[in-house]
């Protein structure tokens, strides 16, 4: 290895070792204050977060592998307009802020729980199950960018790279919980906001670069040398459908992804959810810009980097070959804090739903046991790991993964949540049908249909979701079916 690969992985180690230690260091303290840890201590970090550490959390965990490296990638096909992926994210956070008081005030942990107060145990189980496989898929997203980072570092292969990207992982989500994953996440913000800004600086000014107006033009005649449609430079290309589609994918993930919601219960109080989402939503659209610069960079400055196509690497070998060897470990260590949080939040998030919505109801006949859930929920997260691990040794484009994960996650359970809250004519039978409905054609429009238009499956699902619940609820109401239950909110 070079000097500079070993001053980057010398970096990253560091930072992986401060991480388990935040970790080893809040379990610590947890216990000395409480001799007995309940389930929803471990997993809910005792619903305290306020705004500002609400915010961090939610941005570090939404700002993974496909927010990072993903974004790099895409400016070979998109150009800058790659960074629409993550804008539309800030975007989601501020429409959600205005629902967000309601996930802390519905006196739940999940999404399947919400969904189970007024549909049932069919829709609860349902959720469940989908909800559990895409933070699978989400969580080899996690260690494919984290294992690319590794592999270019150290020159080791990737599933090497990968095996310990996901024991570092395990280990650091199991010591300590939500409020380890939580306190870690202040660090991660820091490192990917504040870190990766001033590296892009710092890459920008080299030599070999010669500043932004020189990247600019060099960017624009190695577009018009590739031909084929190549623009580096495009902030539309990417399109208006893709766009509104990711908008939408975000407005409907994010009230039914697990490591979004569980953040949102896990605020101190309903406005200290809408603050800090705010809060989070504005950091993301500011920072979207800085990873499509830094692969920018990559495409244009990296002799022929271009003309082989999207490169999953490309953030990687843009700052090993264009910044100094400390900025290069801490621009990489920002990627890496970026995906082991999301990742966490992925195992944290797919063991509250296995604890809260399958074990402790349909396995441990609704008793509830702590020492018994806390276990069981660090068995998950083992279990979620491998799995993620398996993912990322079989997959390779990071965004394509996520938006699969999102899609069969939330196209379904969407329309039924919104309508769960607001619309008190929903009828049980509506909202299951409902659920299946948009699932399904969100697979099919993924897997079989191969996302036309680039249209996230969000969309049609969603679109299809609404249209059977009013449908269905319309008809069963005039038939004499009763209307759902409804949730009933704790008052603050």
């Amino acid at each position: 290895m070079s000097g500079i690969q070993i001053t980057a992985l010398v970096i990253i180690l560091l930072y992986m070792a401060a991480t388990v230690a935040i970790g080893l260091i809040v379990s610590k303290r947890k216990q000395a204050k409480a001799e007995k840890q309940s389930n929803d201590d471990f997993l809910m970090a005792s619903k305290s977060l306020g705004s500002v550490v609400l915010a961090g959390t939610l941005f570090a965990a939404n700002t993974g592998g496909a927010s990072t490296t993903g974004i790099a990638t895409n400016v070979h096909t998109y150009g800058l307009s790659a960074c629409w992926y993550v804008i539309a994210a800030g975007i989601g956070f501020v429409l959600v802020s205005f629902i967000a008081p309601y996930f802390r005030k519905a006196q739940a942990n999940t999404v399947p729980e919400i969904i189970s107060k007024r549909y049932g145990k069919s829709s609860h189980i349902f959720t469940a199950f989908t909800s559990i496989a895409a933070l699978f898929m989400a969580t080899g997203a996690q260690i494919i960018a984290t294992a690319s980072i590794i592999n270019v570092v150290t020159g080791i292969s990737f599933q090497t790279a990968a095996i310990i990207t996901t024991v570092v992982v395990i280990i650091y989500t199991m010591v300590g919980g939500f409020a380890s994953v939580a306190a870690a996440n202040m660090m991660h913000v820091l490192f990917i906001t504040v870190g990766m800004t001033i590296a892009m600086f710092i890459m920008v000014s080299n030599g070999e670069v010669g500043g932004f107006s020189a990247l600019f033009a060099r960017a624009e005649a190695v577009s018009a040398e590739a031909g084929g449609g190549l623009d580096l430079l495009s902030m539309t290309k990417i399109g208006i459908p893709t766009v509104i589609g990711y908008i939408a994918m975000y407005c409907m993930t994010f009230p039914t992804g697990q490591e979004i919601v569980q953040t949102y219960c896990s605020a101190k109080n309903g406005k200290s959810a809408m603050t800090g989402s705010v809060i989070a939503g504005v950091l993301s659209a500011v920072y979207a810009i800085v990873p499509a610069v830094i692969g920018l960079i990559a495409y244009t400055c990296i002799d022929g980097y271009a003309l082989g196509g999207s490169q999953k690497n490309a953030l990687a070998e843009a700052t090993i070959n264009f910044a100094p060897p400390v900025v290069a470990g801490l621009v990489l260590a920002a990627i890496v804090a970026a995906t082991m949080s999301s990742a966490s939040g992925n195992m944290i998030g797919t063991a509250t739903m296995f604890t809260n919505d399958i074990f402790t109801p349909y396995i441990n006949k609704g008793n509830k046991d702590d020492q018994k859930e806390v276990w069981i929920s660090r068995v998950v997260m083992v279990i979620v790991g491998l799995v993620g691990l398996s993912v990322a040794l079989t997959a390779s484009n990071i965004i394509s993964v996520m938006m699969g994960a999102f899609a069969l996650r939330s196209a379904g359970p969407f329309a039924a949540f919104i309508c769960g809250i607001f619309y008190k004519n929903v009828t049980q039978r509506a909202g299951f049908i409902s659920i299946v409905c948009g699932t399904v054609v969100a697979a099919i429009w993924i897997y079989v249909l191969h996302t036309p238009w680039g249209l996230s499956a969000m969309v049609p699902g969603g679109i299809v979701a609404f249209i059977v619940i009013f449908l269905v609820s319309a008809l069963e109401r005039g038939s004499g079916v009763p209307a759902a239950p409804e949730i009933r909110f704790e008052e603050e």
